[in-house]
């Protein structure tokens, strides 16, 4: 079964994906921001299935939030749960495809980054999110 994606909706997709890895990338602030960012998008190029699809688009359809870690956990968590449920409600595989992309992600980027507890907190914040739909 193809999934199609709205505008809206794949702009939701982007948000979640990249500013799940932005987010981890605030979080390791101290040591390699830009290595963990790194690892974390070349994890989601590397993603299959419609989700890939949408996250591969080279559209700016989206605009994170990034002032502060605050500001962007503020549109990123809830971005990351109406995924899953947008997903659920379309194709379980997918949703469990979303879910282990966005996995994958948050992985390459804690080994990317010096670890810690900041970035254990954020790892835990956002599979939170996944999780929560």
């Amino acid at each position: 079964m193809s999934i199609t994606f709205t505008p809206a909706e794949q702009s939701t997709l982007r948000v979640a994906a990249y500013g799940a890895v932005t987010l981890m990338s605030y979080a390791d602030m101290a040591g390699s921001p830009h290595k963990v960012a790194t690892h974390g998008t070349l994890a989601l190029n590397a993603a299959t299935g419609p989700v890939g699809h949408a996250l591969a688009s080279k559209k700016r359809d989206f605009k994170l939030k990034a002032r502060s870690s605050a500001a962007l956990a503020d549109q990123v968590l809830p971005a990351l749960a109406e995924s899953v449920r947008l997903l659920e409600a379309r194709d379980a595989a997918e949703a469990a495809n979303f879910r282990a992309t966005i996995t994958t992600a948050l992985e390459a980027a804690v080994n990317a980054g010096k670890g810690g507890p900041a970035l254990a907190a954020m790892t835990r914040k956002l599979t939170g999110a996944l999780n929560a739909a």
